[in-house]
Order: structure tokens, then C-alpha cells, then sequence
């Protein structure tokens, strides 16, 4: 299955200028020999630029007012470069191939809320080996301002704020070409296979590739045409017959050998060069394969703990509604004997409160017919008269409820001075 691929750039102003002239095809020569201009005419625009991109840029950012502080280091604009491999896209075929682009180009508007107004331009490459789109943009954050007023904002690197931001982007827009109906798989993340990316360019130059092709072509395998020593017309030999001989026979084939000889050294040295560029290939290959199988063993080894995590929490939570249980039982027999004690006690106060009660009203009663008894016994008129003088000259009320309230006055006054 072949793999959705999306790889960002980012870019200074200083930038923009070349990536215009490759982009839109305004070159007259190119260093890459993959472009075939015959074919050209096959590039198509998504969204084409009315002007250069530093222009673009400049009209953009003045139009939709972008805030922002742009110094001459800033990033001020990425590219995606979108494509998968030659394959894929002769397998599709040309309507789905324009129709890969053309969802790839709205997944880019849709991606963090950026907005088609924010992209400066969107090429399609058909002249290259393999079919793949240029998609330059602004990198806009909408945001707001200090007093909350709501803005869009010209940030690079609050754009790529995330640390894995890279990783969201290729998890992101393979999910959506997939759900968008192409058959196509996630490539496997940098961080996995510790691979540098190499552009078609960079390759050739680690391989030595020019080199290499160029040696091959110029390699002649067939012996040049020299005239055989049977048909040499000894008549019309000016030099000796031995000097002839070397000079038309032995030295053209000399010559060849020593030719052949040194475009094998040649050809041996930059073969030997690419055999170890494709041994360290394979060493990351295997290294590959190990951390693969490592994450196989290390995926088990958490399948084998989730597992025993689950049993424990299971057990722990069986336990733990046990000893719930226990202790709501336990608190129910406490609360059920507190109040069993506590109306016991209730009882005790109020059968207390009815006695002291009792006695109370016993003994006002008893003090009244005790006063009326001291009045009979020693003639005095009016009980109402010696209670007066009593309570005058001892300060003391008969009355319990007036007592204990001119205490407690007496008390107040006490602490008051």
C-alpha cells in the first residue's frame, strides 16, 4: 500500500523570491534534471498568484490587517509539499489524482481554522516523476488582543507551538484523505525510525548518482574496429612490419584495455559508494526491525500489566466494598446503640425534670401555707404585709423565677465593675 505524505517548509522573505520562480515554473534552466519541460503544460494552479509571492504576502497582510511582529529573521510563510509515490497515482488514474490534490488543498483551509484567504498559492506538478502539489500559506493564528478584541495574527511559531506538531499534522491529513476515500497508509514517524528524510536531489548526491550514470554511459564494452594482421597490405607498408603491427594492432587494443580498465575502477569506486550508502539502508532497516519487534515485546509486556492492573483493581475493589459494607454496618450498630443510650438518657433527664418539677411546685406550695400559718400564729394581719417586710429587709424574693433573675443581675453588675 503506498503512503500519504505531507512535508512542511518554512520561510523567510529572503526566500519567497526562489521558491516563486520553482513553484510557477518561471525558470528558463533547472538543477533538478527530473522536470521535463515538454510536459509542462500539465501543471495546473489550484490557486494561482496574481502577483510574486513577496507581493502576495505584502497585499495579504495589508488586506486582513494581520498583527504581528515581523522582523527579517521571521518565518513568514510555509509550503506544504503533498504527494505519495509514482505508483499510486498511476494507479488512480487522472480524475482521482485531481481529485487527491484538490481534497488535500481543503483539508490545508480547514486545518486549524486557517482559511483559503490565507493561502498564497497552490501548484500542481505533472511534469516531474511523479505527480505531487506545492501549497504555500500564510501561517495565521486567530487569537485576540490584550483588551480581548478578536484578531488574526501573522505567527510561525505559535502556529507550530506543539511539540508535536509535525506529528499531528501527518496523523491528521491521513485520516482525512482515508475518510475522504483513498487508500492510503500513515507513514511511519521520525521519531521511530531516526531516518533523515533525503530529497530526490539529496539522494543523487549521497549516491553519487551523475557520476555514476555518466561512467556508464561513456563505457564502451566492444573492441574498436583494427585491422587484422591477415589483412594488412605489407605493399603498401612504409615502416617495418613489427612497427606497423604495434602501431596499428597492439597499441589501439592497449590503449582500449587500459581504457575499460580504468572506467571499472571508476565505475567499481562509485558502485562501492552506493553499496554502502544501501548497507547503512539496511543497517537502519534492521535497526528499524528491532525497534519494531521492541515495541512489539514492550506493546505485550503492557498487555500483560493492564491485564494484572485490572485483577488487582478488580480485588481492591471487591475489598474495598467489603470493608464499605463492614463499616456501614458497623456505624449503623454504633448510631442504633447511641440512640438507644441517648434516649435512655433523654428519659433519665425528663423523669429528673418532672420530679425536680414536682418538688418545686410542692414547695412553693408548701411556703405559701407556711406564710399563712406565721401569720395565724402570731396575729398579723395581712400575709401580703410580711412577705413585703421579708423580701425589704433580707433582699430576697420568694418567688424562685425573681430570685434567680436578680442573682443573675447582681452578677452582671459585679463582672461590669
Amino acid at each position: 500500500m503506498s503512503y500519504v505524505i505531507i512535508r512542511n517548509a518554512k520561510y523567510k522573505r529572503e526566500n519567497l523570491k526562489g521558491i516563486f520562480r520553482h513553484n510557477e515554473r518561471k525558470n528558463v534552466h533547472y538543477s533538478n534534471e527530473n522536470i521535463d519541460k515538454e510536459k509542462s503544460y500539465l501543471n495546473y494552479s489550484l490557486k494561482a498568484p496574481k502577483y510574486s509571492y513577496e507581493k502576495e504576502f505584502d497585499k495579504i497582510k495589508e488586506k486582513y490587517n494581520l498583527k504581528g511582529q515581523i522582523k527579517t529573521v521571521s518565518n513568514i510563510a510555509c509550503e506544504y509539499i503533498i504527494t505519495s509515490d509514482h505508483d499510486f497515482f498511476e494507479k488512480i488514474g487522472k480524475e482521482e489524482t485531481k481529485r487527491f490534490f484538490e481534497t488535500a488543498y481543503k483539508f490545508v483551509a480547514e486545518y486549524k481554522d486557517l482559511g483559503e484567504q490565507y493561502i498564497m498559492s497552490s501548484t500542481v506538478h505533472m511534469d516531474e516523476q511523479t505527480p505531487h502539489m506545492h501549497l504555500v500559506f500564510l501561517p495565521v493564528v486567530h487569537t485576540t488582543d490584550k483588551n480581548g478584541n478578536a484578531i488574526d495574527k501573522l505567527a510561525c511559531s505559535e502556529f507550530w507551538k506543539a511539540k508535536d506538531s509535525y506529528r499531528q499534522l501527518q496523523d491528521t491529513f491521513f485520516k482525512y484523505m482515508v475518510e475522504n476515500g483513498f487508500d492510503l497508509q500513515r507513514g511511519v514517524p521520525i521519531e521511530e525510525t531516526n531516518r533523515k528524510h533525503y530529497s530526490v536531489e539529496e539522494y543523487k548526491q549521497i549516491t553519487n548518482f551523475k557520476q555514476t550514470k555518466k561512467t556508464l554511459e561513456n563505457i564502451k564494452l566492444e573492441l574498436p574496429d583494427v585491422p587484422e594482421i591477415a589483412d594488412i597490405n605489407v605493399a603498401r607498408w612504409s615502416k617495418k612490419r613489427d612497427e606497423k603491427i604495434l602501431e596499428e594492432i597492439i597499441k589501439p587494443k592497449d590503449d582500449l584495455i587500459q581504457n575499460l580498465y580504468q572506467n571499472n575502477l571508476d565505475l567499481h569506486r562509485e558502485l562501492t559508494r552506493q553499496a554502502q550508502v544501501i548497507e547503512e539502508a539496511e543497517k537502519y532497516q534492521k535497526e528499524r526491525e528491532k525497534i519494531l519487534a521492541d515495541n512489539e515485546e514492550l506493546h505485550n509486556s503492557v498487555k500483560i500489566i493492564e491485564k494484572e492492573y485490572k485483577k488487582k483493581s478488580n480485588t481492591l475493589d471487591l475489598q474495598f466494598s467489603n470493608r464499605k459494607k463492614d463499616l456501614e454496618n458497623e456505624f449503623k450498630e454504633k448510631e442504633s446503640q447511641l440512640k438507644s443510650n441517648w434516649m435512655d438518657i433523654i428519659d433519665d433527664y425528663k423523669k429528673e425534670n418532672k420530679h425536680l418539677k414536682r418538688l418545686v411546685e410542692t414547695f412553693k406550695k408548701t411556703i405559701k401555707i407556711f406564710i399563712k400559718w406565721i401569720c395565724k400564729k402570731f396575729d398579723i394581719a395581712e400575709d401580703y404585709a410580711l412577705v413585703r417586710d421579708f423580701e425589704k429587709e433580707t433582699r430576697i424574693s420568694l418567688d424562685a423565677e425573681k430570685q434567680v433573675q436578680n442573682e443573675d443581675r447582681e452578677k452582671e453588675w459585679d463582672l461590669e465593675m
